[in-house]
């Protein structure tokens, strides 16, 4: 017997339909996903002294907290953050900071378990997605005051959530070396250090998903 034209035959001359063997979309396709469904409001987090903050996706109404929470920020917290010397967060900055293409990006911040209009932000984090390579590159944040609360695990924990329900096969970073916090956390999480060509005080960490 043949097998129809809607089939193929497997090693063992068994006929197998054609649409099994199915090619995956398009890569340009596969990574541009909207947001995740989720409670408009977020999660709520209560840290051991009893602070509560909201992990939520970012919203374009976030952009005066975004430039309230840099203001906070000494120097040293902006050079951490941004690997260079940046004074001010301008309007057009910190509302394409907040006014994301979730195609392209994934972004989240900790605010107060405030009111939207009064809560402040105290910690972001987001990724920028190469579909081309199947990785994303992230950045995160977290306030001096808010720190050592296990906040940083937080969100690096989040972001490494979203690159996975996204399909991707790595996350990356660059991160100063004398950042020793942020490449402690790096590494209990299993991200692999790699050196920077040409700069010795920025180490490159990469996590394979």
């Amino acid at each position: 017997m043949t097998a129809s034209s809607s089939s193929i035959r497997d090693h063992y001359g068994v006929p197998v339909p054609i649409h099994a063997a199915a090619l995956p979309p398009p890569t340009r396709t596969r990574f541009q996903t909207p947001p995740p469904a989720a409670d408009e409001r977020g999660e709520l987090v209560r840290l051991e002294d009893g602070r509560l903050l909201r992990l939520r996706q970012i919203r374009a109404a976030d952009r005066a907290a975004l430039q309230r929470c840099f203001q906070r920020l000494s120097p040293d917290e902006v050079r951490m953050r941004f690997l260079h010397v940046l004074t001010t967060l301008s309007d057009s900055t910190a509302a394409r900071l907040c006014d994301i293409d979730w195609e392209r990006e994934a972004a989240f911040v900790l605010t107060e378990d405030a009111p939207p209009q009064r809560a402040e932000i105290h910690g972001a984090a987001r990724v920028y997605i190469d579909a081309t390579t199947e990785s994303a590159e992230f950045a995160i944040l977290v306030e001096r005051d808010w720190t050592g609360c296990g906040l940083g695990a937080l969100l690096m924990a989040r972001l490494i959530k979203e690159c996975r329900r996204r399909g991707l096969a790595e996350l990356w970073g660059y991160v100063l070396a004398e950042n020793h916090r942020m490449l402690e956390l790096c590494e209990e999480l299993g991200f692999r250090r790699s050196l920077v060509p040409g700069d010795a005080g920025t180490v490159k960490v990469a996590l394979a998903l």
